[in-house]
């Protein structure tokens, strides 16, 4: 079907939909407006969710887009209930921003039109493995085939750098005004971070302006080529990377990295929440750090606990991508400057993150060789 014959599915699928306040179907009361469909089968169109609507009336309309044959993958932009001049809820859409929410994200037109699709590997807090899992998921893609770049998106612990065992500086080529930046490459893994320019024990200390700045370039002004997946490895939190990269590129979806324990899964519930709020796809939660087997009796200890991640996913309506075992193998791979995916592939955690590797590439559709 062309995209004409496209967009009049999706009207019929959304028409079919029925709003359970008013009866009446979601194109007809006005819930859904701009649709438009690409000739890549991308669907795009305005959610316009009023106050006291059910949220899950948007993941309806988004299962049934979905479903459709000929639709690649659905963009919805959701604009999020308004609130009146007093702060009460029932005084329609009169401008201003629901407490909390932030601008609808508007991604720059034409940057990095050659990649195919895009993932954010995020967590709300430091230190549960979230840069591994980037690492991992990228070496895990490149190994199946993809052309695969990775993103090191966080400024002020770039970990990529090492994880990689990769310490050069990249080439800039190009003419003056026009430079562009040549990434490197490790283990089939186009690879960008601020650690690569910075010497070895030279902190980042800068502002947020700053942060979005260096953002910027790497995404304008790096020459990443044909890519059919780049995976950026964000900074833990919810703060001014996360939103200049939704405000500058479309995301195709979130990672989402927990170790099993509360204080963990407190933050990733409310990182969750906020990629929500700027109307980008959550692909599942990682429980990372669940379990360590005793080398000697076999016996597993829960050292920070059990079953958090999957709670939380179940929890939130999120797909559960699987458990990442507290594994030796990860140590090494880390200080040896391979990917546990590549170094130790009969691992336990190399055999886990293969999984949620190939969880996360059925969900972006990308075709596995």
């Amino acid at each position: 079907m062309n995209s004409d014959e496209l967009r009049r599915s999706v009207m019929a699928a959304l028409s079919r939909i029925a709003h359970p306040g008013s009866g009446r179907d979601l194109v007809s009361g006005g819930h859904v407006q701009g649709v438009e469909v690409g000739d890549d089968g991308v669907a795009h169109f305005q959610f316009l969710l009023a106050p006291g609507d059910p949220k899950e009336l948007v993941k309806e309309a988004r299962s049934a887009v979905a479903a459709l044959d000929g639709i690649a993958s659905v963009k919805i932009n959701v604009q999020l209930p308004q609130m009146g001049p007093s702060g009460g809820g029932g005084g329609g859409r009169r401008g201003g921003l629901k407490p909390g929410s932030v601008p609808a994200p508007t991604p720059k037109p034409g940057i990095l039109s050659d990649v195919r699709h895009i993932v954010a590997v995020s967590s709300g807090k430091g230190g549960v493995g979230k840069s591994m899992v980037a690492a991992n998921l990228a070496a895990s893609l490149a190994k199946q085939g993809q052309r695969v770049g990775l993103l090191d998106a966080d400024i002020y612990g770039p970990n990529i750098p090492l994880m990689f065992g990769v310490d050069r500086r990249p080439n800039v080529t190009g003419e003056k005004g026009k430079e562009m930046i040549e990434p490197l490459e490790a283990y089939g893994v186009r690879l960008m971070s601020l650690g690569f320019l910075l010497d070895k024990e030279q902190p980042a200390i800068m502002r947020g302006p700053l942060i979005s700045g260096i953002l910027k370039q790497f995404l304008e002004q790096v020459d990443w080529g044909p890519l059919d997946v780049l995976v950026v490895d964000m900074p833990p939190g919810t703060g001014d990377a996360q939103l200049s990269l939704v405000q500058t590129i479309d995301l195709d979806g979130a990672v989402m990295v927990t170790t099993p324990q509360e204080v963990a899964t407190g933050d990733v519930r409310r990182g969750v929440k906020m990629f929500e709020r700027v109307n980008t796809r959550v692909l599942g939660v990682v429980e990372n750090m669940s379990g360590l087997a005793c080398p000697h009796c076999g016996e597993v200890v829960d050292v920070f606990g059990s079953g958090g991640g999957e709670a939380l996913a179940a929890e939130m309506e999120l797909p559960f991508l699987g458990r990442i075992p507290l594994d030796p193998a990860v140590t090494a791979a880390g200080d040896q400057g391979v990917p546990t995916v590549v170094s130790a592939p009969e691992s336990a955690a190399a055999a886990a993150l293969e999984g949620v590797a190939r969880t996360v590439s059925d969900s972006l559709g990308v075709l596995v060789g």
